[in-house]
């Protein structure tokens, strides 16, 4: 066995070198290669990356599967997959060193570095700090405004997220609640920029990729063949795995970056979490601290409560839940854990931290790989923190299909047979619609059939059908999976006709935030 005094250099030693099939040892070898086959199995995943880390050392890493489904190119350790919301620990990594720097401070009211910042309440907008950007208590519904961000492409900038939070009507006061958020945290990646300098981009590269040496993570626009090695994501389509808003040559500027639009390989996140593991962790090149204990405690520090669901009671024997600075922070049967996820369509990934234990893992899988997220990591969290507690992933697979069928059994959405609407039943209804936030949608009628089309978000269009007495949008798209009723009222005080949308599914993804529309009839179709 090979020791190196810092633990960041052991992974990067292990991971990088011919000397890695020496550091596991063979029974941590043959439980990890068991869960991770049995949970690809189970779930037909197209390709899985996991690594984990055990008392300083990397005990385990494992790639299976294929990049594109059916391709033939193979999941690698330098894989890019895309890491969704666990780019908001990075973003939370870029203030903290900008604080550090003495750039900006944590209660900075925004809009000292973003004046034309506006909240709907004006109280709000004055005493909005830049820390709370990170956590999620500003009082809006879970994932409001999300729509302007994805499905991805479109046409939403930095700057219309800005503008559009002044529209967002609050569902709490504020500090008051817990509701995942994810516009606040571009809001924090544009504060970043004023203050640092420079785009949210080239900070992320600056005060992130570089010092750290994470050298696959990408951020910004880049050129896919010049990169190479990249993960598409996938759904499940029957029993094969098809690809869903694949990358074209070009990969553009996300504007959803500093919330969840960087992507990285397993090499760069086994770095990642082996410096968070490491307290006294130095950069390379300078022998510098990465962040001053002062900063690294505060982002790991309890600043907004959670609440404790009953899985995480019953699997995990947690006793607090709370949210950081871009991580989330429990405990594990008295064990602290450091964890986040992220989830976007076809994309799934978790980083998680045992400081205490000196042990992490990572997981990403690049399909429909919620459900074995879920199972493989409490397989991995019980292996880490209680092996005598152990359960199997047919166990902990076979609990979550359970609590699905429970739970949908008094939900079932028995919706009657749809068909397409006809231009005569919605006629006094067709035009162009505005919301505040997300601007403008036509309802229009073209070869007999009527359609719904978004303006900035071109994956939002679809053909209108109708169910029931009610009009509803079957999306064009089927990676957009979560569909809205149309309800319309008339006449408005001045006459005009409004436009609501409502998820047919109430357990669709929160970022299908329908409910935060408000439309209002701007006028008659083209």
């Amino acid at each position: 066995m090979v020791f190196i005094r810092n633990r960041a250099s052991f992974v990067v030693h292990c991971i990088f070198f011919a000397s890695l099939a020496s550091c596991p040892d063979a029974p941590a070898r043959s439980f990890y290669d068991r869960a991770v086959s049995e949970v690809s199995g189970r779930y037909f995943l197209p390709g899985i990356a996991v690594g984990v880390i055990e008392n300083g050392k990397v005990t385990y890493r494992h790639v299976g599967g294929e990049r594109i489904a059916g391709s033939g190119e193979r999941v690698t350790p330098n894989t890019l997959f895309k890491i969704a919301s666990n780019s908001k620990a990075m973003t939370a990594s870029v203030l903290a060193r900008l604080v550090d720097a003495g750039k900006l401070r944590w209660d900075d009211p925004v809009v000292r570095h973003l004046p034309a910042f506006r909240m709907y309440d004006p109280w709000v907008t004055r005493e909005m700090q830049v820390r709370d950007l990170l956590i999620h208590n500003s009082g809006l519904r879970e994932g409001s405004g999300d729509l302007m961000l994805w499905p991805e492409p479109n046409r939403f900038t930095r700057s219309d997220i800005i503008a559009g939070l002044a529209y967002l009507k609050p569902r709490h006061s504020f500090r008051s609640h817990y509701d995942y958020d994810n516009l606040l945290y571009i809001v924090a990646g544009e504060v970043a920029s004023a203050a640092g300098g420079a785009s949210y981009e080239a900070l992320v590269r600056r005060e992130v990729f570089d010092p750290v040496g994470l050298s696959r993570c990408r951020v910004g626009e880049w050129r896919r063949d010049e990169v190479g090695d990249v993960a598409q994501p996938h759904m499940r389509q029957g029993n094969r795995n098809t690809v869903i808003r694949a990358d074209g040559e070009l990969i553009p500027l996300s504007t959803a970056a500093a919330a969840g639009g960087i992507r990285c390989s397993l090499n760069d996140l086994m770095a990642w979490a082996a410096l968070w593991l490491d307290p006294d962790f130095r950069l390379p090149a300078t022998g510098q601290p990465y962040l001053s204990r002062a900063q690294r405690d505060l982002i790991w520090s309890a600043h907004m409560p959670l609440p404790i669901g009953r899985r995480q009671r019953e699997w995990e024997g947690s006793r607090f839940n709370a949210y950081g600075f871009g991580w989330r922070i429990s405990d594990v049967e008295g064990v602290l854990k450091v964890a986040h996820t992220g989830t976007l369509a076809g994309m799934y990934s978790a980083i998680v931290l045992f400081p205490e234990k000196q042990s992490a893992f990572v997981i990403l899988i690049n399909g429909d790989g919620a459900d074995a997220r879920t199972v493989l990591s409490q397989v991995l969290v019980r292996h880490i923190t209680a092996r005598s507690k152990a359960r199997t992933v047919k166990a902990f697979a076979d609990e979550v299909d359970s609590d699905r069928r429970e739970r949908l059994q008094p939900n079932a959405l028995a919706l009657p047979a749809r068909e397409p609407a006809t231009v005569d039943s919605i006629a006094r209804w067709l035009g162009v619609y505005r919301d505040s936030w997300f601007g403008e949608v036509s309802l229009c009628a073209a070869s007999g059939r009527v359609t719904f089309k978004s303006a900035k978000s071109p994956l939002l269009s679809g053909q209108v059908m109708s169910a029931a007495g009610r009009f509803l949008v079957d999306w064009t798209d089927e990676s957009v999976d979560a569909e809205p009723w149309l309800d319309f009222a008339q006449p408005l005080e001045n006459g005009g006709i409004a436009l609501s949308l409502g998820k047919i599914d109430p357990s669709a993804d929160f970022s299908y935030d329908f409910e935060d529309l408000s439309f209002t009839r701007v006028r008659a179709c083209p």
